[in-house]
């Protein structure tokens, strides 16, 4: 099924430290890498959030969210 790519930017967002944007993409182990570094003190997060924002963050099988 294919994700949303809005879901996404927003738990990125709100939840992002936690990585929850990644759970929801199915990266369960960046997901669980985030939650121990609190998303790379905010630097992954941030970066996250520019590539969800611009359309380049893809899900666990390498495709682009919609």
């Amino acid at each position: 099924m294919q994700k949303s790519k809005t879901t996404a930017a927003l738990l990125c967002f709100f939840l992002g430290f936690w990585g929850v944007h990644r759970f929801y993409v199915g990266k369960i182990g960046t997901g669980v890498a985030m939650i121990f570094t609190l998303g790379g003190l905010g630097i992954w997060t941030l970066i996250d959030f520019i590539m969800i924002l611009v359309g380049n963050f893809t899900d666990e099988r390498g495709k682009k969210l919609k």
